[in-house]
């Protein structure tokens, strides 16, 4: 069953681990890896990439991705959504802790953020605007 626009939109802004797929080019299949993201309702959708990673070239080549979620319980649902890069700027500590409190336990914060920003290199942030979804509850089995 397909999710309705709110359904979709309040899976999405769930902590789930997400799966990128960019275009990778001509005779390679497209460059799929798990992020970390954040979304709100309505909003874009953001994540952190090292400046220099290949992740990041391609999107900046190719100027749109495709991003999955999902899970298997308490029901199979998934969330896939597509749509153009609208904006990429240098990463902050106050976006990566941002990022970090989404996924981690409180008391890990701190140490991840502190050891992401020294040994991570260059990171930007990377918006992209949702265009197409891709959404069902398939139920439980």
């Amino acid at each position: 069953m397909t999710l309705s626009r709110e359904e979709r939109e309040q899976f999405l802004s769930e902590p789930h681990v997400a799966a990128i797929a960019v275009d990778a080019g001509e005779g390679r299949a497209p460059l799929t890896v798990p992020i970390w993201y954040q979304y709100a309702p309505g909003e874009d959708v953001w994540f952190l990439t090292g400046l220099h990673s290949r992740k990041n070239r391609l999107l900046q080549a190719t100027g749109r991705f495709s991003l999955l979620v999902d899970r298997v319980e308490p029901t199979i649902r998934y969330v896939s959504v597509e749509g153009p890069v609208v904006d990429t700027s240098p990463a902050t500590v106050e976006k990566l802790r941002e990022l970090s409190e989404r996924y981690l336990p409180p008391e890990k914060v701190d140490g991840y953020v502190d050891f992401a920003w020294k040994s991570h290199g260059e990171q930007v942030v990377v918006r992209m605007r949702p265009e197409r979804w891709v959404s069902s509850d398939l139920g439980s089995v």
